[in-house]
């Protein structure tokens, strides 16, 4: 006898309907096969489907062939979702639905040994695949109801065990649909454990990661340990705008599938932070593999990706990403050729020199080439001098004789990229700086007191 009936697979973030074809044959092979190029968590769930089943109370077709087909076969399937599928299409073979048709559901779901319903990923981007095939009814484990009830335009039952499964599709009156209102539990999961105010001092830190989140650009935060560069970093979500209820899906889609959301968590109210360790690979990074997964960078998105010790990170990671700047870069560079194309200057006819284009560079690609030499000319410093012996090391002492010299562009540099140091520190540099440059003896007290005329001085 032949079943079928629906559950839901994930590739990449996105999700597609895989359906669950069981046929239970007449032959005395004692067999239990599984088809439609599965993967090793899939082919195990023949020992727990069984033990489920058994528990429960349920008879198995033990002297028969069970045979599982996951249709589409050509793409491989992974994850142990389908358990829950699988299970009812056995009982659905011996009748147990007193011949109901299950193409108007999708079951997702995990078995356990004694029956029970474990949750698993992909469950919202399942529940949004459901809704685009037009099936209007998902089962899922109780523990993914909240993120699967966040799509409008289906009902999204919750289930604990396999019998209540089997009660759901026999008396589906009894049952009542989750139900929950997104944007209240958005404004309920919008809340961090930490505050920029946590950070005392670091005035033009601070003002630097304001402008930096009103425009959305990229910000390198240099100086030396302890300075408090990470703990800014920490406190970037903090100060960007609330996320919407499109973001907030978004980015609830990506930590699902990963297997990072929290179970009972409807939606990811928070923007996320992701400060992973320098050792990563460019796969870890960026994501991929042959059943694609999402990498740091799409876990950070709508959020904060943190380089902590960024020229420790190996070569061909940073290239991966530089790669994608770049192509942003051509893009508005092709942009702004043809702006100046549309402004080419002609001072006469008939002359040969009196015909010129100018291409101006854009500003992004200037950046990404002194971000290189700034990162070569870092890490050629600290193979030269020994632990502690950098430049403006001893800036953090309030002592004239203990800051370091700079020169006049390290100080400038020191100025626009950001060290972290306080407005105090500065003019300390500033002073020794003046009296190297200058032979005159400066004053602190007449230097400027705040970052907008230490610009101006």
């Amino acid at each position: 006898m032949l079943f079928k009936s629906l559950s839901a697979a994930v590739y990449g973030i996105d999700a597609y309907l895989v359906e669950v074809e069981v046929n239970v044959g007449s032959r005395d092979m004692r067999d239990f096969i599984v088809v439609g190029l599965p993967d090793n968590a899939v082919k195990e769930s023949r020992e727990r489907v069984k033990a489920a089943l058994i528990n429960c109370g349920f008879d198995f077709p033990s002297p028969q062939t069970v045979t599982v087909n996951l249709a589409p076969a050509d793409i491989r399937k992974e994850g142990s979702g389908f358990d829950l599928s699988m299970a009812l299409g056995i009982l659905g073979c011996q009748g147990t639905f007193f011949g109901k048709a299950l193409s108007s559901f999708v079951f997702l779901g995990e078995l356990s040994l004694d029956g029970g319903v474990r949750p698993v990923r992909g469950a919202l981007s399942a529940a949004i695949a459901a809704r685009e095939k037009g099936v209007k009814t998902v089962v899922v484990p109780e523990k993914n109801a909240l993120e699967a009830a966040v799509v409008e335009g289906i009902d999204v039952f919750a289930v604990r065990s396999l019998p209540q499964a089997v009660d759901l599709i026999n008396a589906p009156e009894s049952f009542a649909p989750v139900r929950c209102d997104a944007r209240a539990m958005l404004s309920k999961a919008a809340q961090y454990s930490v505050d920029l105010r946590d950070v005392r001092g670091q005035g033009a830190a601070k003002r630097a990661l304001e402008i930096a989140c009103s425009g959305g650009h990229n910000i390198l935060l240099l100086g030396p340990p302890g300075a408090g560069k990470t703990m800014l970093a920490k406190r970037i979500p903090t100060i960007l705008p609330p996320m919407s209820l499109e973001e907030a899906i978004e980015t609830t889609r990506i930590h699902s599938v990963a297997g990072v959301l929290d179970n009972g968590r409807g939606l990811v109210g928070t923007r996320p932070f992701r400060s992973p360790h320098h050792t990563i690979s460019d796969a870890g990074l960026i994501g991929g593999g042959a059943v694609p997964r999402p990498g740091e960078v799409s876990l950070g998105h709508h959020g904060v990706l943190f380089l902590d010790e960024l020229p420790e990170f190996q070569r061909n990671v940073l290239e991966v990403m530089r790669q994608a700047h770049l192509a942003g870069f051509r893009d508005r560079a092709a942009a702004d050729e043809a702006g100046v194309a549309d402004r080419v200057v002609r001072r006469a006819e008939g002359s040969r020199h009196h015909q010129r284009l100018t291409v101006h560079e854009t500003h992004d690609a200037v950046h990404a080439r002194r971000f290189d030499r700034l990162r070569q000319r870092q890490r050629r410093q600290d193979r030269r001098q020994p632990l502690g012996q950098h430049r403006f090391a001893g800036a953090r002492r309030s002592d004239e004789n203990h800051v370091v010299p700079a020169r006049c562009g390290d100080f400038q540099r020191a100025l626009h990229v950001l060290l972290a140091f306080d407005v105090a520190e500065i003019r300390v540099v500033l002073a020794v700086l003046i009296e190297q440059l200058f032979d005159v003896h400066v004053s602190r007290c007449d230097l400027p007191i705040s970052i907008d005329e230490l610009h101006d001085f």
